[in-house]
């Protein structure tokens, strides 16, 4: 793979990749700023709304230093499109051969979701040993992947769905999970009201205790 930033890059970046679905172009920047307030510069922007595409590019030209990556991406054209968007990474909920195929000859780092060990070792066949696995807890949680990564050492994994401060500390203390994603650092409520103090806070909060989780 010829990716400007690793997946290993962004899994390091932060100990927790915020999901971000972005409604209205306006709180896209803000957010962000929030977010990084809180100690958090690597984020997930979903293709689940119809400015997610102008949310990514906004944020990528007014937030240089932070990886601005799209997530919820299932296609070659959506992983393009996010591409030309300024996206320097890009997350699927699940993986095609095709998805994987495209983006193996492509600049910007994938990062598949996956959530059986057949599609875990189909992505480590084409060259991808950073995986999310999603979603985490309808999957069975830590201890379900736990089970599913024992006789797969070389795979870095970032679940996703339903993590949470109350089952963080399972997903930390394995070790294949290099990073969490995550979307309770942003509640409906903070956004709807625009109440990015309360997000910079929350995310303070998650970061601290990741990291105390982890030393």
């Amino acid at each position: 793979m010829q990716w400007v930033v690793s997946p290993a890059a962004v899994f390091a970046a932060s100990p927790i990749v915020p999901v971000m679905v972005i409604k209205r172009l306006e709180d896209a920047l803000p957010m962000a700023q929030a977010l990084s307030e809180g100690g958090i510069n690597v984020f997930e922007i979903t293709l689940r709304t119809p400015v997610a595409l102008d949310a990514i590019r906004l944020v990528s030209e007014a937030m240089p230093q932070a990886l601005v990556g799209a997530g919820t991406v299932i296609s070659a054209e959506q992983y393009d499109q996010a591409v030309a968007a300024g996206a320097k990474f890009v997350i699927s909920p699940g993986a095609t051969a095709a998805l994987l195929k495209h983006a193996a000859k492509s600049s910007v780092a994938l990062i598949p979701g996956t959530a059986t060990p057949s599609e875990m070792m189909a992505a480590l066949e084409l060259g991808y040993d950073h995986v999310k696995f999603f979603p985490a807890e309808a999957n069975g949680g830590a201890a379900a992947l736990k089970a599913i990564s024992a006789p797969l050492p070389q795979l870095r994994v970032c679940p996703t769905g339903g993590v949470s401060p109350k089952n963080l500390a399972d997903y930390l203390a394995l070790s294949c999970v290099a990073t969490v994603g995550g979307s309770w650092m942003i509640p409906n409520d903070a956004v709807a009201q625009q109440d990015w103090q309360k997000v910079a806070a929350l995310s303070r909060e998650a970061v601290k205790l990741a990291t105390d989780l982890r030393s």
